[in-house]
């Protein structure tokens, strides 16, 4: 599940842009004012034009121990980019939570975040952590004040917190991982980078950084994607500590389930074909153009054409392009132009096209977002996901519209997939080859911890709101609702006018509004 989708790639070049076009239909964007408590005596922030420390941000705050080990944190440095006071802060946490002996006890990770506020550093400011798409993505690095940050610095000081195993969260790389032993060692390892992890972690910053005085010690979540499930996770196992939760694309499928891995990728296969269909209506000319790609890949030896990388481009390689090329804003533009750029004039691969496919994806940066895909959909006993994606597209409902070759042998539209991480792409990516065994260790593993408590859900008193887009290929619809329904007092915001990438392409309108409907000030 990604944030703002998926394809980490294709959003560097999409966020390198001034601006992402978008359409929608036009309401006025209510602007609400931040909530206020007693002025209290706090340190100063550095002035505009220093780096260094300040005495304030020397200092260290211990907590009660926990697993073991005695949580810490440390301020760090203080900095602006423009219409952002920027405060970087370091936590030391456990790296196991269950407290359990075994090869873990006692050892830590550090959490890295980021605090966001605006120019007039308002420390009086409930805080928000916000919780990255994923699994497996790092949080924004933000170098103005632009989309939903813009709005989010007027009620909030903003966390924009690197979740474990990624950025300067104790990131987990290729290299690394390979460093932690054999498969078995791998798969145990990755096991504590889930959601519940990430939550104990949240719940550890914000008990280490958002004093009493503040709101009574809580503070507010925005979860996109991914990060939608982690605040439904939070939301099932530690609403004690949040004052209010938004969710962007992110109502977690199946909560009631020990698996939901095979439903989620049942309906998504569907949507995707659906996709597809709009795609090439809107570019009728790339039926021709990707069967020929295809029939030039599967006659090269080996079966594909060798990438910078080391990766073999197969045609089933090819096909996952759609995973950022058909459901965020500006995709489908995207995915056409890359494929435009495919042949020369000798009719072979350009190096364009294959260092902009390579661009595309994030397999060697974002290691996590592959190996935990699937796990991801897990909890409690009997929850093995045993390569969802894989079964569901084998079956009689996708095998013959997703084979590529038989639909370039016939001149048919071929199909491009979605967000799914199929096995053979251990074997036809050069950076996830080394894991293939740990990958398979983690889909037959099926005693994974719980992530969600229903009983919890039904009796919520934490103010809630959501958007849902009827149109997301990411997270399904009819699925979001179902969970919605699940949840006391969650307030949905239903609407066809976004994409995945809502808040990155109309941030400010999409959190100001849910920001009013956790807080009874927009109604629906």
């Amino acid at each position: 599940m990604l944030t703002s989708t998926v394809a980490r790639g294709a959003l560097r070049r999409a966020t390198a842009r001034s601006s992402v076009p978008t359409q929608h239909l036009l309401f006025a964007t209510v602007a609400f004012a931040p909530r206020t408590q007693g002025n209290s005596e706090r340190p100063s922030l550095l002035s505009m034009d220093s780096t260094r420390p300040s005495p304030a941000s020397k200092r260290q705050r211990t907590g009660v121990e926990v697993a073991g080990v005695t949580p810490r944190h440390e301020a760090g440095k203080t900095f602006n980019v423009p219409g952002l006071v920027v405060r970087e802060h370091t936590f030391t946490v456990p790296l196991d939570y269950s407290g359990q002996s075994g090869t873990y006890k006692g050892q830590t990770i550090t959490l890295f975040a980021r605090e966001l506020l605006g120019p007039a550093r308002n420390e009086n400011l409930p805080f928000l952590v916000y919780i990255q798409g994923g699994p497996g993505f790092e949080a924004p690095r933000p170098c103005e004040a632009s989309i939903w940050i813009k709005s989010a610095v007027n009620s909030h000081r903003v966390l924009l917190l690197d979740q474990r195993g990624t950025g300067r969260s104790a990131p987990i790389t290729t290299a690394n991982l390979a460093r932690r032993g054999g498969p078995e060692e791998q798969a145990e390892y990755l096991a504590l980078f889930r959601a519940d992890h990430i939550v104990r972690d949240c719940e550890l910053v914000r008990k280490l950084l958002v004093p009493s005085s503040s709101f009574g010690g809580k503070w507010a979540v925005l979860g996109q994607s991914f990060g939608g499930f982690c605040a439904t996770t939070y939301l099932s196992q530690a609403p004690e500590g949040l004052m209010e939760v938004m969710i962007t694309g992110g109502l977690p499928p199946g909560i009631n389930q020990p698996c939901s891995a095979e439903a989620v990728y049942t309906a998504l296969h569907n949507r995707v074909l659906a996709a597809n269909a709009k795609y090439y209506e809107r570019f009728p000319g790339d039926v021709d153009l990707v069967g020929r790609i295809v029939r030039y890949l599967a006659a090269q030896p080996g079966g594909g054409a060798q990438l910078p990388s080391g990766s073999l481009l197969t045609p089933r390689l090819l096909q996952t392009l759609g995973l950022s090329g058909l459901g965020t804003g500006g995709s489908f533009e995207r995915l056409h132009y890359l494929l435009d750029s495919f042949f020369d004039a000798d009719g072979e691969m350009t190096p364009a096209f294959a260092k902009g496919f390579e661009s595309w994806q994030s397999w060697d940066t974002n290691p996590l977002y592959a190996l935990l895909h699937e796990p991801i959909y897990c909890q409690g006993a009997g929850s093995a996901a045993r390569w969802a994606a894989d079964r569901v597209r084998a079956g009689d409902n996708f095998a013959a519209a997703f084979d590529a070759a038989a639909a370039a042998r016939e001149n048919w539209p071929v199909m491009f997939t979605g967000e799914c991480v199929y096995r053979f792409m251990y074997d036809d990516i050069a950076a996830l080859r080394p894991f293939k065994a740990t990958a398979d260790l983690l889909a037959e593993r099926s005693d994974w911890g719980m992530l969600y408590d229903t009983t919890a859900l039904a009796a919520n008193r934490v103010p809630a709101a959501a958007v849902s887009y009827v149109d997301d290929l990411y997270v399904d619809y009819d699925m979001a609702m179902s969970t919605a329904s699940c949840i006391k007092g969650l307030k949905v915001w239903v609407t066809n006018e976004y994409r995945h990438s809502g808040i990155r392409d109309d941030g400010g309108r999409i959190f100001d509004r849910l920001l009013g409907m956790a807080r009874n000030a927009v109604f629906d």
